[in-house]
């Protein structure tokens, strides 16, 4: 949502003959009156993307879109859109979910949708670091099955600062080369498999999140006199791309990396050579990314000797941080270097606690060694791990407000986790997996795991029998666009605090985000917040030591 956007509530879309701006932080759903405007007005740093959502008027089943280009003296923009498709709930994430369709996955714009919900368009425009500041203007034409709607204006302004290519805050999400091979029904030692977890990690690229796990394939490994030989060849092949900034025109990186287990390390002195091949390997090549060592996830009491054998071996091989997700533990003092509960586990709340060890950061960071880092991530924990509402009142209350990437649950709690993170000061965002219900069921029929429609899947599969395309694709979700908007929030509230107005960015950030389950939802009152981020981070730039490096155009 750019700072442009002043949401004047002008019409109702459902009695409007004409196409209706909508903001991106509304999830429009049939029989859901929605506001809206005649024309688009887009803010954004050079450097960042922002988006507005078209809905066209009628019955429609076809949409063609003429290509968007905006233009500025000597420059230009170009506009991508999709069409937005529905995922049928069945069952409701918790009290704040409702059944019926909702708007997730976006498609191919051609994508033949049902004529009996709603035509809406996602139309995304993005500012490359170097793209000149200033406003730029287009039409966006399109086509309802053979009628010409009428055309939607664009006007898109540029800002002066920049936003760093490479995310400022860690984050690592999973992903796996089986999964996206099953969801295409593709033979994971295939090619096009192999290109296609290329496609779906770089789609995480370019949303500013950073991927553990992908093809997962340890690189090979031979011992010499007790010193390990590791062949990095296809390893490097694989991963370099996301490590050295050359997969994206923006220069754009991984933030983190995950130490691969390799079983031909079968003894104690086997494996602490091999994780410090990794780990120097790494130093080779000077990447910057976190490589990190994923110790045994969310681990049971049985599961601490484990925990602490691997904590001990790759705390000995040096230069590798171990994350552990859990809660503080004494049965497991001492095993982080980045200590990862859920989100849940730092704010505690009126009635029933949903973490077994509630501690606000700063008490947390108190308790642990003081170069620990402090992860989080979301879980079940957060929307009621079974689904649907809990009848006891209590108990549903505290599994309802927190942030969340489920499907049926409003857009601004989509986004928070960013805000949230500055605003807490949390070092990294930890999340499980992105294709999980590839393993277990037709996403586009159904999300639900974990008591959630969407724990765990983040896209969707864009084979050629559903999409009516050639080859098979990555399809994105409206989730994955708000997580990256949020984390878009967080560099602005970050640049603003590097450039001197801490105090002012907090507050900005409180008023989005109150705690990890008090978000603001109100659309109106996250464009107020944008607006004066960006007013507040063009008077700090024009006389900042950022403005002035080599290669930033003013």
């Amino acid at each position: 949502m750019g700072a442009g956007w002043a949401w004047v509530l002008t019409a109702v879309l459902a009695a409007s003959p004409e196409p209706k701006v909508v903001s991106p932080l509304v999830k429009v759903r049939p029989g859901v009156s929605v506001e809206g405007r005649s024309e688009a007005r887009l803010s954004m740093a050079r450097g960042e993307c922002e988006a507005a959502q078209v809905v066209l008027p009628g019955n429609i089943q076809r949409v063609t879109a003429q290509p968007l280009t905006l233009k500025a003296e000597g420059s230009s923009l170009k506009a991508s859109v999709w069409r937005e498709a529905f995922l049928d709930v069945k069952t409701p994430s918790n009290s704040q979910g409702r059944t019926g369709p909702w708007p997730d996955a976006l498609v191919p714009v051609e994508t033949p949708g049902e004529p009996s919900l709603p035509t809406v368009l996602y139309v995304e425009v993005c500012a490359p670091e170097a793209q000149a500041p200033g406003k730029y203007r287009g039409e966006l034409h399109v086509k309802a099955d053979t009628k010409a709607m009428a055309a939607v204006p664009f006007t898109v302004e540029v800002q002066p600062f920049v936003l760093p290519a490479t995310a400022s805050l860690p984050t690592s999400f999973g992903i796996s080369l089986y999964s996206i091979a099953r969801g295409h029904d593709l033979s994971p030692e295939s090619p096009e498999a192999r290109a296609l977890l290329r496609d779906y990690a770089r789609s995480l690229l370019e949303h500013r999140v950073s991927a553990h796990g992908l093809s997962m394939d340890a690189p090979p490994v031979r011992f010499e006199n007790g010193r390990a030989v590791v062949d990095f060849r296809a390893y490097d092949e694989e991963m370099a791309p996301y490590l050295d900034g050359s997969l994206l025109p923006s220069g754009a990186r991984f933030t983190t990396s995950d130490v691969r287990d390799n079983r031909k390390a079968s003894t104690e002195e086997e494996k602490v050579a091999y994780y410090r091949a990794f780990a120097e390997h790494f130093q080779s090549k000077g990447w910057s990314a976190q490589l990190f060592f994923y110790a045994k996830d969310e681990p049971k009491p049985e599961d601490v000797p484990l925990v602490r054998a691997q904590s001990k071996r790759v705390r000995a091989a040096g230069n590798i941080p171990v994350l552990v997700t859990s809660p503080l533990d004494d049965a497991l003092k001492g095993t982080a270097d980045i200590l990862t509960p859920t989100l849940n586990c730092f704010f505690p709340r009126p009635g029933p606690q949903t973490c077994r060890n509630v501690l606000p950061l700063s008490k947390l960071r108190s308790r642990l060694p003081a170069n620990t880092q402090v992860w989080w991530y979301q879980s079940c924990n957060s929307h009621g791990c079974n689904g649907g509402p809990i009848a006891e009142a209590a108990t549903e209350r505290a599994y309802t407000g927190w942030a969340s990437y489920m499907v049926d649950h409003p857009a601004p709690l989509n986004r928070a986790m960013g805000p949230l993170a500055f605003l807490t000061g949390v070092d990294g965002e930890l999340y499980f997996d992105t294709v999980y219900a590839y393993n277990t069921q037709d996403p586009w029929k159904s999300l639900f795991e974990f008591g959630g429609n969407g724990d765990g899947t983040l896209f969707y599969p864009g084979t050629p029998k559903r999409l009516g395309t050639k080859e098979h694709q990555p399809v994105v979700s409206l989730r994955l666009k708000h997580l990256r908007d949020g984390l878009e929030d967080y560099e602005y509230l970050y640049l603003l605090a590097k450039l001197g107005d801490e105090e002012t960015a907090r507050a900005l950030a409180r008023r989005l985000t109150r705690s990890g389950y008090d978000i603001e939802q109100t659309v109106g009152e996250w464009d107020t917040v944008r607006q004066a981020l960006t007013s507040r981070l063009r008077a700090r730039w024009e006389s900042s030591e950022y403005a002035k490096r080599p290669g930033v155009r003013p």
